[in-house]
């Protein structure tokens, strides 16, 4: 049998998952990167996006905003802003979410700000193109 990735995703509430998985595919702000078993050392930032946990003949996609990888000889560690579990997405909180996401853009008193509320807008839009 393959040597095993162990894997934590933690939000700033809790530890969302904490597994010994095949493999993780991660959205880094560099680009997308898949994490084995052993892979080298590497910290990453996230962009929106949605991390696919494959676990022998499962397939778990969570989206993810925020946050940082990092890989280290014990395994991967995800710390993500929010998290929505795919699996678990009603279609019509998403819509409403994509909503708030719009009103603060339309709030937003500051270019930072305006530019924080439209990134979560992006991914959110990508997330629901993504269904």
């Amino acid at each position: 049998m393959a040597e095993r990735l162990t894997f934590e995703l933690v939000s700033p509430e809790r530890l969302l998952l904490s597994a010994q998985v095949d493999m993780v595919v991660v959205p880094g702000t560099e680009g997308e990167f898949g994490v084995l078993a052993g892979h080298a050392p590497l910290v990453s930032t996230l962009r929106p996006g949605v991390i696919s946990v494959y676990d022998e003949k499962t397939t778990r996609r969570i989206y993810v905003r925020g946050g940082f990888a990092e890989v280290t000889p014990a395994g991967l560690t995800i710390l993500a802003e929010e998290t929505i579990d795919l699996a678990s997405l009603d279609r019509a909180e998403l819509d409403a979410r994509i909503k708030d996401a719009e009103e603060g853009v339309a709030d937003a008193i500051s270019e930072t700000a305006r530019a924080a509320a439209q990134t979560q807008l992006e991914g959110l839009r990508a997330l629901a193109a993504n269904l």
